[in-house]
């Protein structure tokens, strides 16, 4: 009984971290309507500069509460120049392209903190005055984290001082409701934007300044706590600061438990009550229906069909690639054959974002599954290579039929963070399933078959199925079921009314694709020869929305070009810079700001 009180108590303190976080989030995302990815990386800054400046201010025991304070006010004033400089220029951008900028901004700072700190783990100083324990029911509990407990309730008492007893708390709560309707009061959006930025950035940096003195700092600790803070304001309620409470005690007390009593398991326990609470109640457990990223029927991009390609660039693309083995050295076939993998992930992304309008943040599951399907297909099973590969594709399509049935019930955020869950769902299952599909260890020895064991041969094969898949996406988009799901993309209400099935439309383009997607997991299974869970893990996303939008998201042939052009990019920055990263997203971060349509974008306007 003593160890489970223990343990809600450690749940109850890291319910209070998580609410410091994701309260920030949601108020940006409730005024703003942004995305913010990067909310993580000023949680990570200011937990970098609370170690660097506990160490150097004077005070003597106050350095720390001082270097604390300090960090939470300079990431706060990071936050306000960010804002400004960068997403007040795309704010009437689609919601994609801000998710972009955000993006870039988390590559830049992953970087800048490994070369000012180092890549090594640190491990900040002690709380002084609360660096003990203090015995509770028999066991020793932290005095630090039991001044956590009580420090989160008196910052949501705060905020709910801050919101409700202030002119500036109405105007946000008024904004959080319909910000256009404050504008057409008169209120000066851009600096109630700025505010509301400041001072969720200022929540995020006290998290992660407060953090300092519980959890060694790493350079990857902003990853683990966004996705957890996105997952507490889905549950809590986009925008509502009480949900993100509540959710996050939820959170806090489920995660503590789940790793005493369900080990196996606690990695995905919150993604499960995450997908429950989407489909039994989508805007959370105490947002409001109607806030969303746009208002029904409109498409994540402005404009209509793209145009086709000339047959005659793509008859020459198909015989220069059919002229490049001979003249490559095999590391660059193997890379020309993980292009080939990434661009039947990024296309068939492309399906559901440019021609459905529906973004997912958890298309990685698939590209898992038929990476997955085609190695336990072949070792477990016994199957032959082919049979194995060709069956993978159809393992990613079951799953997505599955998923999809869900999915499709959503919009807007709602369904991106629903397709997240199942995602970290595939995750937690080829993570933990050691008995199957190997754990942290993976499924080794996933080599094609001896006819196909050279690299220009399986270039070859891969190129084939590269063009099999495009073909089908092709085919799909430029077929009246294609036209079909532009005009519910654009007009959903008006396509509705006119007897769309809306949702068997939106299912069907999310299982083909989920099969063009297992195709590309399948092409990368066999070119690497092992498969691992970071194949379906959320970060593995985030890689084909990237590629859709620096290709073009207007453009069939955007997700080709920024496929190549993503990888090609990586695969050389890699090889002279050990801070790719810095590059990588200042090259995003120009696309978004300069050039909007992508690649192809900028292509088609020359011609």
């Amino acid at each position: 009984m003593s160890l489970l009180l223990v343990q809600l108590l450690s749940g109850l303190a890291n319910a209070m971290f998580l609410f410091l976080i994701a309260s920030g989030l949601s108020l940006i995302f409730g005024v703003t309507r942004i995305v913010n990815f990067a909310h993580g990386s000023f949680y990570m800054l200011a937990a970098y500069l609370t170690y660097s400046l506990a160490g150097t201010l004077p005070g003597g025991p106050a350095a720390f509460y001082l270097a604390a304070l300090l960090a939470a006010l300079a990431v706060a004033a990071l936050g306000g120049v960010v804002e400004v400089l960068l997403l007040r220029r795309v704010y009437r951008a689609p919601e994609l392209y801000q998710l972009l900028l955000t993006f870039a901004l988390v590559l830049i700072t992953a970087d800048v903190v490994r070369w000012i700190w180092g890549a090594d783990n640190k491990t900040g100083p002690s709380a002084p005055g609360l660096a003990g324990s203090l015995p509770i029911a028999g066991q020793l509990f932290p005095s630090y984290d039991l001044a956590i407990i009580g420090f989160g309730p008196l910052v949501a008492l705060g905020l709910w001082w801050l919101f409700h007893r202030t002119r500036w708390g109405v105007l946000i709560r008024a904004a959080t409701q319909d910000r256009d309707m404050v504008a057409a009061l008169g209120v000066d959006q851009s600096r109630l934007f700025t505010s509301v930025f400041v001072l969720g950035s200022f929540l995020a940096g006290l998290g992660g300044a407060l953090q300092v003195p519980r959890l060694a700092l790493t350079t990857v600790m902003d990853t683990s706590v966004i996705v957890e803070a996105f997952v507490v304001v889905v549950i809590g309620g986009m925008g509502s600061v009480w949900g993100a409470l509540l959710a996050s005690l939820l959170i806090g007390v489920l995660n503590a438990y789940g790793v005493l009593l369900l080990p196996k398991i606690a990695i995905v326990l919150i993604f499960v009550v995450m997908a429950v609470v989407l489909v039994v109640r989508p805007w959370g457990l105490l947002g409001r229906p109607e806030i969303q990223l746009r208002p029904p029927g409109r498409g994540v991009v402005a404009g209509g069909a793209a145009r086709r390609l000339h047959p005659g660039w793509t008859v020459g693309s198909l015989l220069a690639l059919a002229a490049l083995p001979p003249l490559l050295p095999t590391y660059w076939v193997s890379i020309a054959v993980e292009i080939f993998a990434f661009a039947l992930f990024a296309a068939s992304l492309h399906l559901l974002m440019g021609v459905g309008g529906m973004v997912s943040f958890g298309h990685a599951a698939y590209f898992g599954v038929g990476a997955y399907g085609a190695a336990l297909l072949l070792q477990l099973a016994g199957w032959p290579m082919p049979l194995a590969f060709v069956a993978a594709p159809v393992a990613a399509a079951l799953a997505a039929l599955l998923f999809g049935y869900f999915c499709v019930r959503l919009t807007s955020i709602y369904f991106a963070m629903l397709t997240l869950a199942f995602a970290q769902i595939v995750y937690a299952i080829v993570h933990q399933w050691d008995e199957v599909t190997g754990g942290d260890n993976g499924v080794l020895s996933v080599w094609p078959s001896a006819w196909l064991a050279s690299p220009a041969r399986y270039y070859y094969w891969a190129l084939v199925a590269t063009v099999a898949g495009v073909v089908l996406l092709r085919r799909v988009a430029a077929s009246p079921f294609g036209l079909t799901l532009r005009a519910v993309r654009d007009h959903a209400r008006r396509a509705e009314a006119l007897g769309v099935n809306i949702r068997a439309l939106q299912w069907t383009a999310f299982v083909v694709a989920g099969f063009v997607a297992g195709l590309g997991g399948a092409v990368f299974a066999f070119l690497k020869g092992s498969v691992f869970p970071v194949y379906a893990e959320s970060p593995m996303s985030v890689q084909p929305l990237v590629m859709v939008l620096l290709g073009g998201i207007d453009s069939p042939s955007g997700p080709l070009i920024g496929a190549t052009v993503y990888k090609l990019l990586d695969t050389v920055i890699t090889r002279y810079t050990d801070y790719w990263q810095i590059v990588l997203g200042a090259i995003l971060m120009v696309l978004v700001l300069a050039f909007p349509r992508g690649i192809a974008g900028v292509l088609d306007g020359r011609r």
